[in-house]
């Protein structure tokens, strides 16, 4: 116990000194660990958040479904239900698509324009809602399969182009991440090497008393540690800022604005898992950076 107290004590006063060694380094690295998991937190809140949003607009998307003639929608209907992709259900006889038609037509009567079509023309129908948009053109083909069935109609378009959207964001936020991941890694890379070239003389003698290079050079990695966790903190801090402005400002907006804000509304495992991942990913940036740079300098 003692042993671990002294080397615990040997790695923080260590860690401390080479923290002041850094001077106004040490600032150049934290604030670009600090913007790199700023906009990868962004990013991630935004991918999580549009995936909300898609699976509100996903169960917006009505699929029609228009039965064979002589096909009632109430008997249909609880077969439709047991689909997995399938939210919700809802029967329109033909009575009721011929009166709601009849009434957008402008129609004065409805006996009138019956009579004149010699009855009713219409079919049963069935509004289909899905899960998510991604599930939409599979419901659809399973809705067409279905005995009874005559035709399946839904937007294909617009859940393609919103696919499409969600694939294109992934991509440029990754090229993004990646390209700051390793400008902070490099940034990381710096500062912990200079700081190591400023204690060059404390080194070589800590080598010749014998000292091992793990016990040398693990305040180094500590302090790329160091540099990845206040980072996160500071990009945690300022992301928090952000979704606080955010929701003041969409609550003030019109009724309209309701269903974006809803979507935009992250869990509660979503909420503790942002910080978790935010330090994780910080930490393992200044290891990378620290381990770069003491890599380099020790095989020299």
């Amino acid at each position: 116990m003692l042993q671990f107290l002294t080397k615990s004590d040997y790695l923080l006063r260590e860690t401390l000194l080479g923290l002041r060694r850094g001077g106004w380094m040490n600032w150049a690295a934290v604030s670009t660990v600090a913007v790199l998991l700023l906009l990868f937190g962004i990013s991630l809140q935004a991918s999580w958040q549009f995936e909300g949003l898609l699976n509100r607009f996903g169960s917006q998307l009505e699929v029609s479904v228009y039965l064979e003639t002589g096909v009632q929608a109430a008997d249909l209907k609880p077969v439709v239900a047991t689909i997995p992709e399938v939210a919700e259900v809802q029967p329109v006889t033909k009575e009721v698509a011929w009166a709601n038609l009849v009434e957008e037509l402008g129609l004065s009567e409805i006996k009138g324009a019956t009579k004149q079509l010699e009855g009713n023309p219409l079919v049963d129908e069935l509004k289909v809602k899905a899960k998510s948009s991604a599930g939409v053109p599979v419901l659809a083909q399973k809705l067409a399969k279905l005995s009874g069935v005559d035709e399946v109609q839904y937007v294909d378009e617009a859940v393609k182009r919103v696919a499409q959207l969600n694939q294109g964001m992934s991509w440029i936020s990754l090229t993004i991440i990646v390209l700051l991941t390793l400008t902070a890694i490099a940034v990381i890379t710096t500062t912990i090497r200079l700081i190591v070239m400023a204690r060059r003389r404390e080194i070589e003698v800590m080598q010749l008393v014998g000292a091992t290079t793990t016990w040398i050079y693990l305040p180094f990695i500590l302090q790329g540690v160091v540099f990845g966790l206040a980072g996160a903190a500071i990009a945690w801090c300022l992301l928090l800022s952000l979704q606080h402005f955010l929701s003041h400002l969409l609550t003030q907006q019109a009724e309209f604005v309701q269903f974006l804000t809803d979507g935009l509304q992250l869990s509660p495992l979503k909420m503790i898992l942002l910080p978790l991942i935010l330090l994780s990913f910080g930490s393992s940036v200044g290891v990378m950076g620290s381990l770069f740079a003491v890599r380099r300098i020790a095989l020299r």
